[in-house]
């Protein structure tokens, strides 16, 4: 396995963006791509390191930008990007499909693609399938739930995973109970998976002063295997196997 890790420069209209694209230069054929979205923070260690275990599962994994290079770094230009993309999910779900454009576009990845999101990418991920994105599948770990446009049956081409922690104040059990109506109302196949004792943020290790966020190993355990196993029924197929 040799794994090459490359920054890649591309666009969202007039927004310049940098992502990272993971994968295993030694693989010969081709496999699905993993869409990886960062949280809040924006591309840091946490969503690059989410992308190279992916890219060590066998897929071809890219780390996306939603805020640009003119965001990056500055916190008060980030929480202001973040509050303008939650309030517009429509140009929030554009700029997350111009990293799957990225994707989409490499070599090695054939026609099946998944997006994973933490935190606020996993607000993301599920605007992608709200949106009728055209991909197999999307994970949601620790993302905000609620939406001001509901899913439509019709739209929806993608299943649905979200790994949440039980103990999460910014992602209270109201949230997940609409979002379970909200999900069957619209007949989505899709799996919830809430882990006791987690709080927000439950897979990132470095943490966060923000008080409701804690890592929690053991969930990050438990969800990162529930991924892996939605990975392989969804793919139907090993793809580490060559």
């Amino acid at each position: 396995m040799a794994i090459t890790t490359q920054a890649v420069n591309y666009r969202d209209v007039d927004a310049a963006l940098t992502g990272v694209l993971v994968y295993d230069d030694a693989r010969t054929q081709r496999c699905p791509g993993i869409l990886v979205v960062h949280g809040g923070a924006g591309l840091d260690n946490h969503a690059r390191d989410r992308a190279r275990g992916f890219s060590e599962l066998g897929f071809v994994a890219f780390a996306c930008d939603l805020y640009g290079d003119a965001v990056r770094g500055d916190r008060e230009r980030v929480m202001r990007t973040i509050a303008q993309l939650r309030a517009d999910v429509a140009t929030l779900r554009k700029r997350a499909a111009a990293g799957l454009e990225v994707l989409r576009a490499h070599p090695l990845v054939d026609e099946r693609i998944a997006a994973v999101g933490y935190c606020f990418g996993g607000m993301t991920v599920l605007e992608l399938a709200r949106g009728g994105a055209n991909i197999a599948a999307v994970v949601s770990v620790h993302g905000s739930l609620k939406t001001p446009e509901p899913l439509r049956a019709k739209t929806l081409k993608a299943k649905i995973l979200v790994c949440h922690g039980a103990l999460d104040p910014h992602v209270p059990m109201s949230d997940v109970d609409t979002f379970i109506g909200e999900m069957n109302n619209a007949g989505a196949d899709f799996q919830l998976i809430v882990y006791g004792g987690a709080k927000h943020g439950f897979t990132d290790e470095v943490g966060t002063a923000i008080p409701g966020c804690a890592y929690d190993r053991r969930s990050d355990t438990r969800s990162t295997q529930a991924i892996r196993s939605f990975f392989a029924e969804v793919f139907s197929k090993d793809v580490t196997e060559e």
